[in-house]
């Protein structure tokens, strides 16, 4: 048989075209054509005077760099940096540098205006999938999902824990003021030391009320050390440690607007979710489905106020929904909204259109957290989570625009 060459110690390994190797129609071309299309002055305005020189995010390297990461699920910047070595088509959107973990991370942290999804990097995005033919605005379906947050839950505070741990801490002082007072005045390295320790403690101690009040100011009764913003959310397996990402979804699968929130129910997140798809899209949805969680009364009148055709059930109309056919036995109802949307989700138009909801916004959530690493943050602290969950689902809005036109061709 005849056998190809083979000499990996050659000088001459990359071809004289990166496209040669990828394809003209790889994802890191698309997205690099894309980027050079968006306005990218808002990076710059983070940047001061001093310092030393900075990778240029008006040309869109770090943007690309990042989009690009979470796109494939790279969502850790030591794994980036890793990548971008390493990976032709990191190599190719970082222009043959080689920005290091810190660089990576701190560009996710120091840009947190420009890259949130109230800026005009998401819009912008979205604007263009619009263009060709995406983010239909017939069914915006909404729902929400726990993320865990980059912290132990084993690491928390509560008030009971910090009462056991200043009475601990009280004892300590106790012991050590006994030792002293039997103690020879002579020995002055040892008095010195327990001196230094009971300065510690007692420094300890002074913090303990301050962290009881903030416990009883948000209401708390358990807090992480680790991220104090992250909230224990229940969940069908229990409780987690994390956040809530709730999200608007067109009936084409393109994410329409997320917000990440620390809030243990979703009633509060439907009506800000439907004003921003509105305000991006000029013109508010012909329908709107979503489940239990999101139902309230205040919810049912803004849809309706809004023109907006809703599908969201109570609790007693969900398990009927589910029960196959069988009616609730719930008593009579007094709001006439409740009564209208009772009616619509009865009638078997209502009811396929409220069991499309799931078909529409849950293998979304699915890309995200099985194909992109979105089960857990891991970054800390609200803010910058929110960064976070904004790259990933612009990110996941740039492969539905690449897979768009990739069909049409």
């Amino acid at each position: 048989m005849r056998f190809l060459a083979y000499s990996p110690d050659q000088a001459y390994l990359l071809p004289p075209s990166v496209k040669d190797i990828l394809g003209e129609e790889h994802l890191c071309f698309f997205l690099h054509r894309v980027v050079e299309r968006l306005d990218l002055s808002g990076f710059e305005q983070d940047y001061g005077e001093e310092g030393p020189p900075a990778y240029p995010s008006a040309d869109g390297l770090m943007v690309k760099v990042w989009l690009y990461a979470y796109a494939l699920g790279v969502t850790s910047s030591r794994r980036l940096e890793e990548r971008v070595r390493e990976d032709l088509a990191f190599r190719y959107l970082a222009g043959g540098a080689s920005p290091d973990h810190w660089t990576l991370n701190e560009f996710r942290r120091q840009h947190r205006r420009a890259i949130n999804p109230s800026a005009d990097g998401f819009t912008q995005v979205l604007e263009l999938g619009r263009e060709a033919g995406l983010g239909r605005m017939g069914h915006v379906a909404i729902d929400s999902t726990r993320v865990a947050a980059n912290a132990s839950r084993h690491r928390v505070e509560s008030e009971d824990g910090l009462r056991r741990e200043r009475a601990k801490l009280r004892r300590q002082v106790r012991r050590w003021q006994q030792q002293c007072d039997a103690a020879d005045p002579n020995e002055t390295p040892g008095a010195t030391l327990d001196a230094k320790q009971q300065q510690a403690v007692e420094a300890r101690l002074a913090e303990i009320p301050r962290r009881l009040e903030k416990l009883r100011k948000a209401g708390l009764a358990k807090r992480s050390r680790t991220d104090p913003d992250s909230r224990f959310l229940r969940e069908r397996q229990g409780f987690t440690l994390g956040y809530t990402v709730a999200m608007a979804v067109s009936e084409d699968h393109v994410i329409l607007e997320q917000r990440v929130t620390q809030e243990a129910t979703d009633n509060a997140s439907l009506l800000p979710l439907v004003e921003a798809v509105e305000g991006r899209g000029g013109e508010p949805p012909q329908k709107v489905s979503a489940d239990s969680g999101f139902f309230s009364l205040e919810n049912l009148a803004g849809l309706e106020a809004r023109g907006i055709e809703g599908y969201g059930p109570d609790s007693n109309l969900a398990r009927e929904l589910n029960a196959r056919g069988r009616r609730s036995r719930a008593g009579r109802l007094h709001h006439a909204e409740q009564r209208r949307m009772r009616q619509r989700l009865r009638s078997p138009a209502g009811r396929a259109i409220y069991q499309r909801r799931k078909a529409i916004i849950e293998p979304v959530f699915g890309v995200l957290k099985e194909q992109r690493g979105m089960r857990r943050f891991r970054l800390r602290g609200l803010a910058k989570v929110g960064v976070e969950m904004a790259l990933a689902a612009t990110a996941y809005n740039l492969t539905r625009l690449w897979s768009r036109q990739r069909a049409v061709a």
